[in-house]
């Protein structure tokens, strides 16, 4: 769809909106290729497989990043705001002049750009509507809602939370409504506490799924205004020609 346009910000902006979530999948996907043949003994096929995912992966990495670098209006600014990308897209190429020593650190050195990659990316998302602003909130009101249920728990008769670490673990637990059941209140106060983490959690859930969808449901939109006045463009160069045209008929 992108190389319907000529090279312009509208059609730089619409291919990085439409390979954005995927790449992003890709790269939490890439990190397992990279880091378990370090950690693990695998047999000589899962290598192999693994070899062969890792170069897919990066081969569309290359690809997406080449077309993001003919769509940009400024091709040195790309490239200077886009480092990590093309880190991703250099260091296997580097592969056959290292040392075979150095193979674990190139490895995890490509294996901390990909996350670095993927992170930014997700980014993206996070701050979409001031959702990073709702994570952080969440987790302030987590970590003093653990210090308070403590204060109701810690001496309690019967009591199960006896430390911050338990404390909040059941907090954690509880935001998200997980509720192990393995940690729990028994004193007034800290089933009060337990319930307002569990509203916080379920208007958590909530913020979490509304900006999720707002989010594409804006990209997508902002994908047909940039389809929109590439259209109105064009139909604006055709009146034009038609009047020159007619100008000089006339």
């Amino acid at each position: 769809m992108a190389f319907k346009y000529a090279r312009s910000q509208e059609a730089y902006d619409r291919f990085s909106a439409a390979t954005n979530l995927p790449l992003t999948l890709l790269a939490v996907l890439w990190l397992p290729t990279l880091v378990f043949p370090l950690v693990m003994n695998l047999p000589a096929s899962v290598v192999r497989t693994f070899d062969l995912i890792d170069l897919v992966i990066w081969l569309l990495y290359g690809a997406e990043y080449l077309i993001r670098l003919y769509l940009s209006p400024s091709r040195t600014r790309f490239i200077t705001h886009h480092l990590v990308d093309l880190a991703v897209v250099v260091l296997p190429v580097l592969r056959p002049l290292r040392a075979v020593r150095l193979l674990r650190l190139f490895n995890l050195s490509r294996a901390a750009v990909v996350l670095v990659n993927a992170l930014t990316r997700v980014r993206g998302i996070l701050t979409h509507r001031g959702l990073h602003f709702v994570l952080m909130g969440v987790t302030g009101i987590v970590v003093v809602a653990s210090v308070v249920e403590l204060a109701f728990e810690q001496h309690a008769h019967g009591a199960n939370i006896h430390n911050f670490g338990e404390s909040l673990w059941w907090a954690i637990v509880t935001v998200t409504t997980v509720g192990y059941g393995g940690n729990y209140p028994v004193t007034s106060g800290g089933r009060c506490v337990a319930v307002v983490l569990m509203l916080v959690g379920i208007g958590l859930i909530g913020s979490l799924s509304a900006t999720v969808a707002s989010y594409f449901v804006e990209e997508k939109a902002d994908e047909e205004k940039a389809d929109l006045s590439c259209r109105l463009d064009r139909i604006e160069q055709m009146l034009a020609q038609a009047l020159a045209r007619q100008d000089k008929s006339g």
